[in-house]
């Protein structure tokens, strides 16, 4: 009998950082020294916050089988659609990540500090717009780049008593960026290579 040893390295744990940024801004350079991403991500990107339980980044493949009279199985599988995205609820809620989460609209602010107001307005049908959203590990080994997202979920905010706090649920899908690519996977390190 031979004998296996099977790996237990490259495990991936902890919720990572969210980031957001306007269409077209900068992208990392993805430097990596001592197995770990070290650049900074750039001016343009913002952390979106704190989320109920993290994300989910989902890749869903569409197919369709090729049937044919003489053989009982199907002799292939087609590939129909592709959906790529990332679901989580933002527990932040203020103005900029409202017009974050509902794809643009306009923010008025009058006054400063303690007398600041902000009022948010959604955007005019057709005057959405998309933004790019970036995820890294919390090891610092992986990163998600979606170049052009837009957000498709419904947005309820159930408010409740006691310690049940508020939360924007989003689902931002991934769209093809100018090379056709909805996303882009970084590895960092030889555990992940």
């Amino acid at each position: 009998m031979a004998t296996f040893v099977v790996p237990k390295n490259a495990l991936s744990f902890g919720a990572g950082t969210l980031l957001y940024s306007a269409l077209g801004g900068s992208l990392p350079v993805h430097t990596v020294a001592g197995g770990i991403f070290t650049d900074a991500w750039p001016g343009n990107w913002n952390m979106l916050g704190v989320t109920r339980e993290g994300h989910d980044f989902s890749v869903e493949i569409n197919t369709e089988e090729v049937e044919v009279a003489e053989y009982l199985e199907a002799i292939a599988n087609v590939t129909t659609s592709r959906s790529v995205g990332m679901e989580f609820e933002l527990l932040q809620i203020h103005a900029t990540n409202m017009r974050r989460v509902f794809n643009g609209g306009t923010l008025t602010t009058s006054g400063s500090g303690a007398t600041l107001r902000t009022t948010f307005k959604l955007p005019q049908p057709g005057q959405e717009i998309r933004c790019m959203i970036g995820w890294e590990s919390t090891d610092q080994t992986e990163r998600i780049i979606a170049q052009q997202a837009y957000q498709i979920g419904s947005i309820t905010t159930p408010r409740r008593k006691g310690a049940e706090n508020a939360g924007l649920p989003v689902n931002f899908k991934f769209e093809p960026d100018s090379a056709g690519d909805p996303y882009a996977h970084e590895f960092a390190g030889p555990t992940r290579g």
